[in-house]
């Protein structure tokens, strides 16, 4: 048996983690001799013993990789480094990017439009200056920091679930771990196949966000939320803690308003991030996009693309328009246009690129 083989076979076992094991090693040797002494082999997935040969070979066979504490190469050291770390990480994407200099993003599943925008912006910004974007794939922040990544070119995120990579949750975000594992990054989780998701599984998942990134920031949570949980645990672990702030009457922002209160660092764009993890950032990789476009020579008026001419009444339309989205009701009570004449109007904006139509079918600027 292999040392690797030994850190899967004991990531199967009930009631051992990295800590419990760590004496048994110093007490055996090595992790192997410790699994070959360990009396009490029963899984903590189903009944019976563990049975690590056949969860290799399925590993194999739908092309995941298990990383343990043995792969020196890909176990990422950041999280190596903390107490309780993972002894195995199921990897389905490129493992390799686990090391990265990275930033977690994280907030509520119930988000309003403006968290949703910050999310894409931190998200999108930060990937383009290279940060990898860790997040936990959940609905709300989670996913549209994701989203935010791989809008960046060449963005890279990282998605740390809370079950199974076969018992995968949400759902819904089935196709957006696919395209984060397409563009070059990795979905990962520390539990066995078929460990479904439960209130113990979240907390645990957190740990590994936490522990992956440099910083985290919040963006719209609710006090009590797993938010915060986070954020303590980024706070144990030494991590930088910052915060978007939001609407002091917002039930969303509470949760960040309390952490900027309690001594997170309040950040308003990723410029604010860059400033405060700049030490931790290889300095090879270290271009936000601001400083891009500065780097850039200005181009001749030649190569300047013309901006599509807008009339009177699209003027109109666009005046009424409000951040978190207006539906084409209130539009039409605000300008007096005719509704088709408004309808009309928001298509061709559309076009255009001056608005976006949400998903509750209101009407908003771009998010730039």
């Amino acid at each position: 048996m292999t040392e690797k083989e030994a850190y899967v076979a004991f990531n199967l076992t009930e009631n051992i983690g990295s800590v419990r094991l760590s004496s048994l090693v110093a007490r055996y040797g090595s992790v192997a001799a410790a699994w070959e002494t360990y009396p009490d082999k029963r899984s903590r997935i189903g009944q019976g013993e563990v049975d690590w040969r056949r969860e290799i070979a399925k590993a194999n066979a739908i092309g995941v990789e298990l990383v343990t504490p043995a792969d020196t190469e890909l176990y990422p050291k950041q999280l190596l480094s903390v107490p309780g770390h993972p002894l195995c990480l199921y990897v389905k994407g490129d493992a390799k990017v686990l090391s990265r200099a990275s930033v977690a993003i994280v907030g509520t599943r119930r988000a309003t439009q403006y968290g949703l925008d910050q999310a894409y912006r931190f998200g999108r910004d930060l990937a383009a200056g290279g940060w990898a974007i860790v997040s936990g794939l959940a609905l709300g922040i989670d996913a549209e920091a994701h989203r935010g990544a791989l809008a960046a070119k060449g963005g890279i995120a990282i998605g740390v679930i809370g079950s199974g990579l076969n018992c995968f949750y949400p759902e819904a975000n089935i196709p957006l771990a696919g395209e984060i594992i397409k563009h070059g990054g990795a979905v990962v989780s520390e539990f066995p196949f078929g460990r479904k998701p439960d209130q113990t599984t979240f907390p645990q998942r957190n740990h590994v966000v936490a522990a992956l990134a440099k910083g985290i920031i919040a963006i719209e949570a609710p006090v009590k939320s797993g938010t915060l949980i986070t954020a303590s645990i980024a706070m144990e672990l030494g991590r930088t803690v910052m915060a978007v702030p939001g609407r002091v009457d917002s039930q969303a922002s509470s949760g960040c308003l309390k952490l900027i209160r309690d001594g997170a660092i309040l950040v308003r764009s990723p410029g604010d991030v860059e400033s405060d993890l700049g030490d931790f950032f290889p300095t090879s990789q270290k271009t936000t996009p601001d400083a891009a476009a500065k780097a850039e020579p200005a181009a001749d008026n030649a190569g300047i693309r013309p901006q599509p001419v807008l009339s009177a009444e699209e003027m109109l339309f666009l005046k009424a328009l409000r951040l978190e989205g207006v539906s084409i009701d209130e539009i039409i009570r605000e300008t007096q246009l005719p509704a088709a004449k408004a309808n009309a109007l928001s298509m061709s904006l559309l076009m255009k690129g001056r608005v976006r139509m949400l998903q509750n079918g209101c009407v908003a600027p771009p998010r730039d």
